[in-house]
């Protein structure tokens, strides 16, 4: 298992494959560990790298995981297989606005276009089960939310919408948010019972 993790780094750091950063993957797995979390819905899987990390913690863990870029789906897929997994983790290829789910999970994780996390969160968080936390990553973006001077439009654009994401979180009284530091910045919003 080890060197499938090693090698899926790897071919994330070549081929600029977004995956989570050690610290924040760590901080997500003591999370996972700490409140018991069995059932988790990921959006975004690209290469499957944190959905095998999150499963491999206890063989009751269910991970259903939505990707729409093909090859990255297929890739997923196998290294799924290679990790005998398959039983513990579900890849969906598809958008993920196009996927209707009935099922309740006890964590959400949002990793997937940062500019629709608020268009993701409304569409799923009917999915979490009460006292479920939504799991938010990327939130730094590279360390440019919050940084004075961006050169390129699009970039603006992209980091204005991280901000409006994290606003919003702020916002949701319905949630209690936490924004913690580690990795590419993560926030854990625990829905209020």
């Amino acid at each position: 298992m080890e060197a499938l993790i090693k090698e899926m780094e790897a071919y994330a750091a070549e081929n600029h494959v977004p995956i989570m950063q050690q610290e924040g993957i760590e901080f997500f797995q003591k999370l996972v560990e700490k409140e018991e979390i069995r059932s988790i819905l990921e959006l975004g899987t690209a290469i499957g790298y944190s959905a095998i990390q999150l499963a491999r913690l206890h063989p009751d863990i269910h991970v259903v995981t939505i990707e729409r870029d093909e090859e990255r789906y297929q890739l997923a897929v196998e290294n799924v297989k290679r990790s005998g997994l398959e039983e513990q983790i579900t890849c969906i290829f598809d958008d993920i606005m196009n996927v209707e789910l009935s099922d309740s999970f006890d964590c959400i994780f949002i990793d997937a276009a940062k500019a629709q996390y608020i268009r993701f969160f409304e569409r799923f968080e009917a999915n979490l089960k009460p006292g479920g936390v939504i799991v938010s990553d990327n939130l730094k973006f590279h360390g440019l939310v919050g940084a004075p001077l961006i050169k390129s439009r699009n970039l603006r654009s992209l980091v204005r919408k991280i901000q409006g994401y994290i606003d919003y979180l702020k916002t949701r009284d319905d949630y209690e948010t936490v924004f913690y530091e580690c990795g590419d910045g993560v926030a854990v919003s625990r829905k209020r019972i």
